[in-house]
């Protein structure tokens, strides 16, 4: 009697992923924890963003957020979390750039973008085309840098305080009064090796006279 071929089961399509593979200026998509994640080439954004917010139902985008891999020539991901509450759904965009390239801003068609962009340009660097207010929103406007980049010091450039004398607030270099550290914070039971009457541990196969 032949062997009986048994097929290997189909897994089911992914109708949402496919509908989102087919958009222009889409250039990857996978799913990560039920969520679709989508890298797009930057000249398509606004296009497709304006197709996801209209046609797709992903009329939110719920944060905007940088991350910086200064080992790719392309240092930058700028990160867009949009939701779908039709149809309970999430999708995460991804655009790369490096730290030239401004990447086009989305705040006309989410005006809460504005904020978001502001802080990706204060913390990160990072331009945005079309946005009308590129100004430091966490930091001083005189801040020097971009705090969440990889490549900026712990300690900063400047530092800022009210001068008594002068009765101003003023900017100096950071002047560190000792050494930096890195202080290791384990307990002092975790840091030793060894304890208070352990040498007696030592002798305890000495029989008693």
């Amino acid at each position: 009697m032949a062997d009986e071929v048994v097929e290997a089961p189909v897994a089911p399509v992914d109708a949402a992923l496919e509908a989102i593979r087919s958009l222009a200026g889409v250039t990857a998509v996978k799913r990560e924890h039920g969520a679709l994640v989508v890298a797009v080439d930057p000249g398509a954004l606004l296009e497709l963003c304006a197709k996801l917010r209209d046609e797709h139902g992903f009329a939110q985008v719920m944060d905007i957020c940088g991350v910086d891999w200064p080992e790719r020539p392309s240092r930058f991901e700028i990160v867009y979390n949009l939701l779908s509450v039709t149809r309970n759904s999430r999708l995460r965009l991804v655009v790369a750039t490096d730290e030239k390239t401004a990447v086009p801003s989305v705040s006309a068609l989410w005006k809460s973008a504005t904020w978001w962009e502001r802080e990706i340009w204060d913390l990160f660097g990072v331009a945005f085309d079309g946005l009308e207010d590129h100004r430091r929103i966490l930091t001083d406007y005189n801040f020097e840098g971009n705090p969440l980049r990889k490549d900026f010091p712990l300690t900063g450039y400047v530092e800022v305080r009210y001068d008594e004398e002068r009765k101003a607030v003023i900017y100096e270099d950071v002047k560190l009064t000792q050494e930096f550290r890195n202080f290791d914070f384990l307990s002092p039971w975790e840091g030793m090796t060894t304890l208070p009457g352990d040498e007696k541990a030592h002798g305890g196969d000495q029989k008693h006279g």
